[in-house]
């Protein structure tokens, strides 16, 4: 070999550094985004500093996240300078322009190929056929015992107080065996637990009519029923069923035929159902569907089926409108409903939203004391549903293992099934095995609990 080939040297990798921010289907878009540049030769930096070029991928569903994300492109832009803007607040580029007229790029959300081609001209690969041809790994922001599965962009309600539909637009679903195909090197790679993302799961395929692929020799529908039913079907490397969560769930009738999947273990008992309210006068002026009192009966039947289902939602408290009588009937219906988790927040003016010009506002102290007493009755179903737990043996998932401590003790942080990442409750281990890992499911004895969390030993 000449001295002239043995001595090419290969260029240093642009890096790239991301802020992703909002809901899990943004950090979708984030890890799709940082796929597309690993594969065209860069690499990631972990801070400002180390970047030749910062990502914002920000969140506009409320005002306070609009806020939140321009304070992270002013730090961005302090720290390093070079930012580009994508994700749901992208729609506003005239605001983020006329906050910060030195961003290099806006675009709008999941625009993933007009994101790579500005990172392309702010920071030109420079890594050369030597490098760019080793094909690279997907680029993951969770953790690699658990990942996101977005099955559809967009939305096709018309909810009074949301604009998801205009930053994201009408349904768009990905090809049943395109999300099968993801979902199953996921599992082959290590993940031990599937989370289904979108905006309405329930409403999965609608958009192109259900249309059936072939998958491993046999036909299934574009249908939240045929994806739950293959998603059951999946094993990991070592044989096991991983766990398969199901978010974002409009209880539309044909919901009741996966709860079956439940009660055989294929699916894991999980129901994230965006319920925003019960009173039928509350839910009309807000454009959702209203049919509370049978959905009542439903939870009843699907708890019968799937005993150990954990249904999670979250309310609005404030809508304009919404009279004392709204709300105590929101809380009665709570007190019916038994809901496991419950999350809720204060109405928000969002700009471009038809809510803002309903009539009747609710003062913003009616607005804290109500959000107050929903909180109050929530937390107390939610302590005494923990507190029943409480001596049963229960499969947890293990998301972060402990240093030994003075005495050589181990603790570790898991979830449980009723547990989904960052948004749920935990459960606090002691006396784990120094042969545990991230990502390991194990058998626990419940020992205690609070309102929020379980505590307990590996059985």
């Amino acid at each position: 070999m000449s001295d002239s080939t043995s001595s090419i040297a290969i260029p240093d990798q642009k890096r790239v550094g991301m802020v992703s921010l909002g809901c899990p289907k943004a950090l979708v878009d984030s890890e799709r985004i940082l796929t597309k540049l690993r594969a065209d030769g860069y690499a990631m930096s972990p801070d400002y500093a180390g970047a030749d070029v910062v990502l914002v991928n920000t969140c506009g569903f409320l005002d306070s996240a609009k806020e939140e994300s321009l304070a992270a492109i002013g730090e961005a832009i302090a720290e390093n300078g070079r930012v580009i803007v994508t994700g749901c607040m992208g729609e506003e580029a005239d605001t983020i322009r006329a906050r910060f007229p030195q961003v290099l790029a806006v675009t709008g959300a999941h625009q993933y190929e007009q994101v790579v081609d500005a990172v392309h001209e702010a920071a030109p690969p420079s890594q050369g056929p030597f490098v760019d041809l080793v094909p690279q790994p997907d680029i993951k922001l969770t953790p690699r015992h658990y990942s996101y599965l977005k099955i559809s962009e967009g939305c096709n309600h018309s909810c009074a107080f949301c604009i998801i539909p205009q930053l994201r637009g009408k349904l768009a679903s990905r090809r049943i065996d395109a999300v099968l195909r993801e979902a199953e090197k996921l599992v082959a790679a290590g993940t031990k637990e599937l989370l289904v993302i979108s905006q309405d799961t329930s409403a999965y395929g609608v958009d192109i009519r259900h249309e059936e692929r072939q998958w491993h020799g046999h036909a299934v529908r574009a249908h939240m029923t045929d994806l739950a039913r293959e998603l059951g079907q999946l094993r990991t490397p070592d044989g096991h069923t991983p766990w398969v969560r199901l978010h974002y769930v409009y209880p539309y009738p044909h919901v009741d035929a996966v709860i079956p999947l439940m009660g055989e273990g294929l699916l894991t008992p999980y129901l994230d159902i965006p319920f925003q309210h019960a009173s039928p006068k509350v839910l009309k002026a807000m454009k959702r569907p209203a049919n509370e009192a049978k959905v009542l009966e439903r939870i009843k039947s699907w708890r019968a089926i799937a005993p150990d289902l954990t249904i999670r939602s979250s309310f609005v408290v404030g809508f304009p409108g919404e009279t004392e009588e709204d709300f105590t009937y929101l809380l009665d219906w709570l007190e019916e409903a038994q809901l496991d988790r419950v999350g809720a927040f204060r109405f928000e003016p969002v700009e471009g939203a038809a809510a803002n010009d309903l009539p009747d506002p609710v003062p913003e102290a009616v607005k804290e004391e109500r959000y107050a007493r929903l909180m109050e009755v929530t937390e107390r179903i939610s302590a005494a549903k923990l507190a029943a737990k409480v001596g049963r043996t229960l499969p947890v998932i293990v998301d972060e293992v402990g240093e030994p401590d003075e005495d050589g003790d181990i603790g570790a942080t898991a979830r449980s099934q009723a547990d989904a990442p960052e948004i749920d409750g935990q459960v606090f281990l002691r006396n784990v095995p120094a042969t545990l890992t991230t990502g390991d499911i194990i058998d626990v004895t419940i020992e205690d609990a609070d309102a929020h969390d379980l505590f307990g030993v590996p059985a």
